[in-house]
């Protein structure tokens, strides 16, 4: 048997980290198995879908790399077909015509919270006579769902899983306008498309019950389910926007990796023994349903923020500074070839303090600044009128350094402060805020090699406070 999964999002929102996470397994699964990944963009509510969110979905898959095989699938663009399954379950006496108003179906709601049941249709026209039908109500098609005994499932990651057939109530498959429902179109899409195994949150558990009931009035094989846990916050509730659930391109903005987030969101439920640092081509060789866990995950941003620091401390300095820079031009500001350089030579000392590409950039952003550059509040400080008047005595020092090495621009900070009977932070402090303008950045030496030497001493004769 050939693998097939799919990833199925409705176009009405934003590409939550949830959804990615769901993508990425079946994205893993299909590829551990040399077998096919397929996008269906399940479009039907035509109300709430978008063409921005359908965009979104597509845009966040390629960023985080997860190429699908064949075609996107349109949902809507199967409805006829979808239909005309509704119609042959009709045909087969697996399905009836319900004409029930929306005031009898209110009743019976109120009359089954009354009573204390569940709200749900109680079969009505399943076994009446069309013949009495009320003219002025265009009757929806409802299946017939067996009325005891039991219906079970083996899932994977949940076990096998029944429940009493009394609980199952004849849903819609087809409305009153002839439109299929959600129900019914999963199940003849995933039929369509060859759909092995269907992994998706747990949240659809009830669903699956009751598609079994479609799956077998038409006597097609049923596919293999592996129901994953949903990801909840740190304090075990509901995901949501306080938690940092937001949509993978907020993600994307805010400077993490696609690499990172990948790792991140497949240790979010998934595990192998201890190992948290795991490549692509690792997750496509090792990763199983059945190491997937049966409890909620929770989301920490933190920990994603650390993981990605990782990732950005692995990356080359060429491909960082290539990264830095494309953030800053985004914002109009040009950064040429030698500026570039100068961000590639200076990389080393702080790509390793950056938890995001973002927090890289706004460290880098002294390289790129010209004489006099800007100071922040704490910068300001430090240079009063007695700071700027010492770095103004000290350019003259400096000046006539000619090998312009970190060994050697310490050498002669220190015989300067030696010289001057001056604390070595004295100096270093209010240049380190001259040349960067930052309270915090590389180590000095390093930062005025990378500078070099025209620019430091320019930054030291034009100090902007």
């Amino acid at each position: 048997m050939k693998v097939v999964t799919r990833f199925a999002p409705s176009p009405t929102g934003f590409l939550h980290i949830g959804g990615v996470r769901t993508a990425l397994f079946n994205w893993l699964f299909a590829k551990h198995h040399d077998g096919l990944f397929k996008l269906r963009i399940e479009d039907t509510d035509v109300k709430r879908s978008t063409n921005d969110a359908k965009k979104a979905i597509i845009d966040g898959l390629k960023w985080i790399d997860l190429n699908w095989d064949d075609e996107v699938v349109y949902q809507s663009k199967k409805i006829q077909r979808h239909v005309e399954i509704g119609k042959k379950l009709l045909d087969m006496g697996h399905a009836y015509k319900c004409y029930c108003s929306p005031e009898e179906l209110t009743e019976m709601r109120e009359l089954a919270k009354k009573e204390k049941r569940a709200p749900k249709y109680n079969g009505k026209w399943r076994n009446a006579d069309v013949s009495e039908a009320p003219k002025d109500i265009n009757p929806v098609i409802r299946i017939k769902c067996p009325q005891s005994g039991t219906t079970e499932i083996n899932d994977i990651v949940q076990g096998k899983i029944t429940i009493n057939n009394s609980e199952l109530d004849d849903f819609i498959i087809l409305r009153s306008d002839n439109t299929p429902t959600y129900m019914l179109s999963v199940v003849v899409d995933d039929y369509d498309m060859d759909i092995t195994h269907v992994i998706r949150g747990d949240d659809h558990l009830t669903n699956t019950m009751r598609q079994k009931q479609i799956y077998t009035s038409l006597s097609w094989d049923l596919p293999i389910y592996a129901h994953i846990p949903l990801i909840h916050g740190m304090d075990g509730g509901k995901l949501s926007k306080r938690h940092g659930a937001l949509g993978v391109d907020a993600y994307s903005a805010m400077g993490y990796l696609p690499e990172s987030m990948l790792n991140y969101l497949l240790r979010l439920g998934w595990s192998h023994g201890d190992k948290e640092i795991i490549s692509r081509e690792e997750a496509i060789k090792l990763f199983n349903l059945e190491s997937i866990g049966r409890s909620s995950a929770k989301f920490d941003i933190d920990r994603l923020s650390s993981l990605n620091a990782i990732y950005i401390n692995q990356k080359s300095n060429n491909e960082l500074a290539l990264i830095v820079k494309d953030i800053f031009q985004k914002k109009d500001v040009v950064v040429n070839d030698k500026k570039l350089l100068l961000l590639k030579n200076g990389m080393n000392g702080l790509k390793t303090r950056a938890r995001t590409l973002n927090e890289l950039a706004e460290m880098c952003s002294f390289y790129l600044e010209e004489a006099p550059i800007s100071l922040d509040e704490k910068s300001k400080k430090v240079l009063n009128s007695d700071t700027i008047k010492l770095l103004k005595n000290y350019h003259e020092h400096l000046s006539k350094l000619e090998i312009w090495k970190q060994n050697n621009i310490e050498e002669n900070i220190k015989l300067f402060c030696e010289a001057n009977n001056l604390n070595l932070g004295k100096l270093a402090q209010p240049l380190r805020a001259a040349t960067t303008g930052k309270s915090v950045s590389p180590g000095l030496y390093e930062l005025m090699e990378v500078l070099g030497k025209m620019e430091t001493l320019s930054r030291l004769i034009k100090i902007n406070n």
